[in-house]
């Protein structure tokens, strides 16, 4: 293989693996309560959007236009609701069988956590689609930039690399704070 293919597929892999550095930043920490889940999320949600709308939509308006910047966005935005609506999302209503049940309040505030944190699995599960469909194409676009030089590969891996890392946290985060475990299949299980 050639050594500038290789590069490329290199660069390409450090890009998508700082994934797992937001990701590890979740694991060696304590899961956080609510409060701050949802303080985290906010801060990594804002990072990537601001990514998203004060660069990559700059550049994608500047090279192919306004109209069709924007038919692409919402295109893109259209299609994850197609997709994310194929995912069940539990609800925190009670059912049935606990309005008819008189528990104790320990019993059904442990009823409604678990349903939280359901409800906060399912959340992250969407979010690691969402994000991994999107970083098919970064990675794709990190090796044909560095099919055409060293320096635009370089470039383009160490800023997708640097808005990869909240993403990871975006992922982990909300399985972790569910789990409370580094594996979510005793918790899709049940």
């Amino acid at each position: 293989m050639d050594s500038q293919v290789l590069m490329a597929l290199a660069l390409s892999l450090v890009g998508g693996l700082s994934t797992s550095i937001g990701a590890l930043f979740v694991v060696l920490n304590e899961a956080p309560n609510l409060k701050i889940l949802g303080l985290l999320q906010g801060f990594a949600a804002g990072l990537m959007l601001s990514i998203s709308f004060l660069d990559l939509a700059h550049n994608a308006i500047n090279s192919i236009g306004f109209l069709k910047g924007n038919l692409w966005f919402f295109g893109g935005v259209i299609f994850f609701g197609i997709i994310a609506n194929f995912i069940p999302e539990p609800t925190l209503a009670p059912s049935s069988d606990v309005r008819g049940k008189k528990k104790s309040g320990d019993e059904g505030g442990k009823d409604t956590l678990k349903k939280h944190r359901r409800q906060v699995l399912y959340s992250g599960i969407i979010t690691a689609i969402g994000i991994s469909l999107h970083n098919f194409p970064e990675g794709m676009a990190v090796f044909l930039g560095s099919m055409k030089g060293l320096r635009v590969g370089v470039n383009l891996a160490l800023a997708i690399a640097l808005h990869n890392i909240p993403e990871g946290v975006a992922v982990a985060l909300p399985v972790y704070f569910a789990t409370q475990s580094l594996s979510i299949s005793k918790q899709l299980e049940s």
